[in-house]
């Protein structure tokens, strides 16, 4: 990408899908007859498929495969550069060798990052559900993100499969699609390492589908599924979990000693006691696991980190800690930055004043996320929805999250993900009162549920051309309107070619990284594998001169390179040699820090 090129693309990708949103809109009401026919015949193509659910589901799991590895040559596999897709690699990397943490490096002062936890032990601070798909994918297909490529397909499949329980067969499939197109193919969740949203919304999916399955026929496979989607919440984002399994379970126990059909004692224990072994294993697992990596199986993931570097809690009763003393700026300037960090955050919204807007701003975020312009147009019938009976209990599963997330300091959507097939059965079932509604006796309804659709595969279809049709995409993690159609794919290349570049090299190599003054945090360099003193190469922060000096005696037998991310272009030096060295030997480009200045790959 060229600096000349950059400058043109003014226009973004989400005011284009605002403004088509608006056109499609009103020429609804201008042209409600527009293309009907056409449109009729496309639809008619689908309802067989529809109505034989199994292939339907199987049909939505292939389509997000193949068209996500059908992208790659535009939208590449991703390379990890937020502390938080590091984090989760740790633990991948942790578990594909077998063990559940790794004792703290001797050097550690030099190895923190944001994170990850150091002490009582090296490992990720997040829960372990992501690392071990990660860990798997990495054993059996070489990369930690073909694992993430199968389980999207298994999600916008699980996404079909839980509608198809509460909609009519070609709502459901349809859902299945726009998952794929939405969730599948350009959003956050699939093109980085990061939240994992994609597998706690299979958890979701399996949960929300097996439940009304399960009190149809009282089966031990729905029982088994309902049991899966638990553990699945429980090892990857359990306080969402909770939230959703609180009315799930309501519901069981009303319908196990109160329905006019609920199972005999017999029949329950039987049912029962297989789900119930495979949920109670999962939380003895993740408490051993707790033990293991942080000293106390009450001990869960985020405690330690969190208590060892973080000012700002979590949620809004909590007041905000004492600043601990930090070895690094880069640790300071994201934990405890009055101008710009978390605790900036935390101080705007748990002000009186601050709250109710940015809770507000919260919701808009979210909503944006999972609609966008097009699907935020049968939102018009939400009213009907919450009138609606067939699906009562998805909405009040979605009213119990909005309490749970209101005393939450921060949101994120892969925060909701677990929620991610309610809300899109709450958004079909709006598109089918929107559909049969009427404008003065025209179809004016109908058209609007088509060109909804429509402009989903449009604005698919723009993301895709963005770079010669010169469409900006605002930049992640730092917009909060990219969070769907991700963009661009410069991030981590320069890391990745210098690394590329080392890994050529004869020898083993320590890389000492100084990061400028105006660093961006969430542009992070300093990560290293699970076995640090064995890895072929060391990334370490720079420290003061006899801190530094340590660090090298320790690596005496190791060749010694100084990093400038931020300089321009990024400087690669022999420490402490005063001369660069020549990046053509690294393999490196010499793109700096501005995007513009960057070659894809």
């Amino acid at each position: 990408m060229n600096s000349s090129a950059a400058q043109d693309r003014e226009i973004t990708l989400a005011l284009i899908e605002g403004g088509l949103t608006v056109i499609v809109f009103a020429a609804s009401f201008l042209l409600p007859r527009l293309g009907s026919a056409r449109f009729a015949r496309i639809e008619r193509v689908f309802v067989p498929l529809a109505q034989r659910k199994r292939w339907s589901v199987v049909f939505v799991a292939v389509t997000a495969f193949v068209l996500r590895l059908a992208i790659l040559p535009v939208c590449p596999v991703p390379l990890p550069f937020v502390p938080d897709d590091f984090s989760f690699l740790l633990a991948a990397d942790t578990f594909a060798h077998g063990r559940l943490t790794n004792p703290t490096p001797s050097m550690w002062t030099h190895f923190e990052t944001i994170h990850v936890t150091m002490q009582p032990t090296y490992m990720s601070m997040y829960f372990p559900g992501q690392g071990l798909l990660f860990a798997v994918s990495k054993v059996v297909l070489g990369h930690p993100w073909y694992g993430l490529l199968v389980t999207s397909a298994f999600m916008c499949a699980a996404i079909c499969w839980m509608l198809q329980a509460w909609l009519p067969p070609t709502w459901a499939l349809l859902g299945g699609l726009l998952a794929v197109l939405r969730l599948g193919l350009f959003s956050f969740w699939i093109n980085t390492y990061t939240g994992a949203g994609v597998t706690s919304c299979l958890g979701g999916a399996l949960v929300l589908g097996a439940l009304p399955r399960l009190m149809k026929t009282t089966s031990i496979r729905h029982g088994l599924i309902l049991a899966s989607g638990i553990a699945l919440l429980v090892l990857t984002r359990p306080y969402e979990g909770m939230l959703l399994c609180l009315p799930v379970a309501v519901v069981l126990v009303r319908w196990t000693f109160f329905a006019k059909n609920r199972p005999t004692p017999r029949v329950l224990i039987q049912r029962a006691a297989l789900p119930l072994a495979l949920v109670i294993t999962t939380i003895a697992w993740l408490g051993f696991y707790n033990y293991r990596a942080f000293g106390n199986p009450l001990t869960l993931p985020y405690t330690a980190d969190r208590a060892t570097y973080a000012v700002a809690p979590y949620f809004v009763w909590q007041p905000a800690r004492p600043a601990p003393a930090y070895r690094h700026e880069v640790l300071r300037s994201f934990y405890d930055d009055p101008s710009d960090s978390e605790l900036e955050y935390f101080n705007r919204i748990h002000s009186i004043s601050g709250y109710f807007p940015e809770s507000l701003g919260k919701i808009w975020a979210a909503i944006v996320f999972f609609t966008g312009g097009a699907l935020f147009i049968p939102l018009v019938m939400v009213r009907r929805v919450f009138l609606d009976r067939r699906i009562r209990f998805l909405v009040a599963c979605a009213l119990v999250l909005i309490p749970g997330m209101a005393i939450q300091i921060y949101l994120l959507p892969h925060y909701l993900a677990p929620f991610t097939s309610a809300f899109y059965a709450i958004g079909l079932q709006a598109m089918r009162h929107l559909r049969v509604w009427r404008h003065e006796g025209k179809p004016v309804g109908t058209m609007l549920v088509r060109m909804a659709v429509t402009l989903c595969i449009v604005t698919a279809g723009l993301r895709l051309s963005a770079e010669p049709l010169h469409i900006k995409l605002d930049e992640w993690p730092t917009a909060k309107w990219n969070w769907v159609w991700y963009g661009p794919d410069h991030f981590g290349t320069e890391r990745a070619r210098i690394e590329s570049g080392l890994e050529r090299l004869p020898g083993n190599h320590l890389v000492i990284v100084r990061y400028a003054p105006c660093h961006q945090v969430l542009d992070e360099w300093v990560y290293n594998a699970a076995d640090i003193d064995r890895s072929k190469i060391i990334w370490a922060r720079e420290m003061d001169a006899s801190n530094n000096l340590e660090l090298i005696r320790y690596y005496h037998d190791r060749k010694v390179w100084l990093v400038e991310p931020d300089a321009v272009p990024v400087r690669v030096v022999p420490y402490p040699a005063p001369e660069p060295l020549n990046t053509a030997l690294l393999g490196t480009t010499a793109a700096g820090k501005d995007g513009s200045e960057r070659n894809h790959e």
